[in-house]
């Protein structure tokens, strides 16, 4: 796999772009885009940055987090804080997000979107109010293990660190997570499966895939 260097600012702009012209499998009018990560990667921050450069170019766009739809910590923490399975598998609310995010992006569907469900802070409903995402608008869902729970992405990006450079930029606190993100690696291929992947183990210095 060759990468080219690129800044960050760049990227946004080149990635909207692309994705400007992203037209949906489904026959919808409004793509779905993945902005795959660890938390350490920071995918969040470049889906932002794409928002940005759609807003430019005249096309809206919906950013939102997998942790807003994250289960309640009963449910999530049922087997202790730190069950790698639970984290790998379960920790998301997918029915939620299938329901409340992908299914009013259907080619049916109204484009109302409620942007977040749950507050992992104070674990508690965040009573968001819905979003219309508009015909032509894209959805930039972002967060870590995306590609494995069979969502109907248009198109995905995969902010890639290496092992070293995941285990150096993950907090003391998150550790007990790398094993499901080698486990990932294996499983779900995100550098093989991802339409575009970032390397930004340096992360003054990101290169793409182009």
């Amino acid at each position: 796999m060759r990468f080219e260097a690129i800044t960050w600012e760049r990227l946004g702009a080149r990635l909207a772009e692309r994705l400007a012209g992203l037209k949906p499998a489904d026959g919808g009018a409004r793509p779905r885009v993945a902005f795959d990560g660890a938390p350490a990667a920071r995918p969040g921050e470049l889906a932002g940055r794409v928002a940005e450069a759609l807003r430019i170019l005249g096309r809206p766009s919906l950013v939102v987090a997998a942790e807003g739809f994250l289960r309640p910590a009963s449910l999530r923490l049922e087997h202790g804080r730190e069950d790698v399975d639970a984290y790998y598998g379960s920790w998301v609310d997918t029915g939620a997000l299938w329901r409340e995010v992908f299914g009013p992006l259907e080619a049916d569907g109204d484009g109302r979107v409620l942007p977040d469900l749950w507050d992992p802070v104070t674990d508690r409903a965040t009573r968001s109010p819905h979003v219309t995402l508009p015909p032509g608008g894209l959805l930039l869902l972002h967060g870590p293990l995306l590609l494995h729970h069979w969502f109907p992405f248009d198109a995905s990006v995969h902010v890639q660190l290496s092992a070293g450079a995941l285990r150096r930029h993950t907090p003391a606190e998150a550790q007990w997570t790398l094993p499901a993100f080698e486990r990932y690696e294996q499983e779900a291929d995100p550098l093989g499966t991802a339409d575009v992947v970032v390397r930004a183990d340096d992360p003054r210095r990101p290169a793409w895939t182009g």
